[in-house]
């Protein structure tokens, strides 16, 4: 009889990992602490809960997430065939519809006949068999301090991360914003709401002012720059914004027909259209706060906040002197680590981590050579990251070609170049045959 695996943690990574693990006939047992317990980010009881945005970012091959995304889906990964059912309008990235897609999820993995669930929050490790940890950047204090416990050098460091606002759409003034893609890419799925350089400089000085949320043992150097909160990007300096979430460029306003000083975008957040999040505006400032400066945003001065943003901890492993390219603990391979807790950073990394685990674990339990996807694939190339031992300082990563090797031969153009790698991994991937 095939050994069963237990997966702590029905998160994207966990649901991913037990998916991959069950369709190759092997007996799953998928913990999950919800609903008997939340995180301050988790709203539902659902697995695979979207907290931060409902965007997995780029769909394109030219861009690394893009490129990992497709991976996944000749992988036939659970996340991304849920994704792609439920994804509503995003120009050119994928996002979905986030209570649609978790409960796709939810249905599948409870549906499966491999896969037993248990609610109920586990504290300690499993002292013996199979186990992926897949409890994610939001890992419960008991279990975390269990694993600090049990494994070399304590294991895990933390840092913090932030959840944006979402408002209804009824409420947004399209007098005062427009709808339109970055550079007319897409199909105008964005609201774009202008600011003049004087409402800009009004809002950027009352968000630097603003009040925080308490949130123990938080400070700027901590916050990792993925998902930095506004506030704090706001207080590095004048024009920081205008760089970044509010930067205007390839934003015409058609009533003007020139670029604002500064541009927020809002992102659908439904497939119906009638809640969108504040792209960029993670945050952890007090509820209140949020209410009034986000209100000096001309389109938003009657908005309507049906979620506002929360600020959270998130835990990961200083992975490189703990963990192989399979995700394994290094001095106990029965042990295995998926999603954010490696310090992959990202939806779309999560789901990827997930399915390498599950994929060399289920080849170990068939007794199989295992399987090294090659640095050239963006799978590959972030569990190579993840593990590298010569990384002194590590750092939560999103997949990026810059951690895979370089093509060899000049290629004219950034766009070109990146299609190339593309093609290089995609050919890699069918290389590595019937998985």
């Amino acid at each position: 009889m095939t050994e069963t695996v237990t997966i702590l943690g029905a998160g994207l990574a966990g649901c991913e990992a037990a998916w991959q693990l069950a369709k190759r006939g092997i007996p799953v047992v998928l913990w999950e602490m919800k609903p008997q317990r939340k995180t301050p980010a988790h709203h539902t009881d659902l697995f695979g809960e979207l907290v931060c945005s409902n965007s997995l970012r780029s769909d394109q091959l030219e861009n690394a997430v893009g490129l990992l995304k497709e991976e996944l889906r000749r992988l036939d990964s659970l996340i991304l065939r849920c994704a792609d059912e439920h994804r509503v309008a995003a120009g050119g990235a994928l996002a979905v519809d986030r209570t649609a897609f978790a409960q796709a999820i939810t249905d599948a993995i409870r549906q499966h006949p491999n896969i037993t669930v248990k609610e109920g929050e586990v504290t300690e490790l499993p002292q013996e068999g199979q186990v992926i940890v897949a409890t994610g950047p939001l890992t419960a204090d008991a279990l975390a301090q269990d694993i600090a416990q049990k494994l070399p050098q304590g294991g895990h460091l933390h840092f913090y991360d932030a959840a944006a606002p979402l408002v209804t759409f009824e409420s947004v003034d399209m007098d005062s914003a427009w709808f339109a893609s970055r550079y007319d890419k897409g199909t105008a799925d964005y609201i774009n709401c202008p600011l003049s350089q004087e409402e800009y400089l009004a809002f950027w000085d009352a968000l630097c002012q603003a009040k925080e949320a308490p949130v123990h043992g938080f400070e700027d150097k901590n916050v990792f720059e993925g998902c930095m909160p506004v506030e704090v990007m706001a207080r590095r300096g004048e024009q920081t914004l205008c760089y970044g979430p509010l930067k205007p460029r390839g934003l015409r306003d058609p009533k003007t027909g020139q670029e604002p000083y500064a541009v927020v975008q809002l992102r659908r957040d439904n497939a119906d259209g009638t809640i969108y999040n504040l792209v960029g505006f993670q945050t952890h400032l007090t509820w209140p706060e949020q209410k009034r400066v986000f209100s000096m945003i001309p389109a938003l001065r009657n908005a309507e906040f049906v979620r506002y943003g929360v600020m959270h901890r998130n835990t990961y492993l200083d992975s490189p002197r703990l963990l192989d390219r399979y995700y394994r603990v290094r001095t106990q391979p029965r042990l295995v680590f998926a999603g954010q807790i490696t310090g992959v950073e990202g939806y779309v990394e999560s789901t990827a981590s997930g399915c390498l685990a599950a994929l060399e674990l289920a080849r170990r339990l068939e007794g199989r050579p295992p399987i090294d996807f090659p640095q050239e694939t963006a799978i590959g190339a972030l569990a190579l990251y993840v593990s590298n031992e010569t990384v002194e300082h590590f750092q939560p990563m999103n997949v990026n070609f810059g951690i895979m090797p370089p093509l060899g031969y000049r290629v004219k153009g950034k766009r070109n170049k990146n299609a190339a790698l593309s093609q290089r991994a995609l050919e890699a991937l069918a290389g590595l045959g019937e998985l």
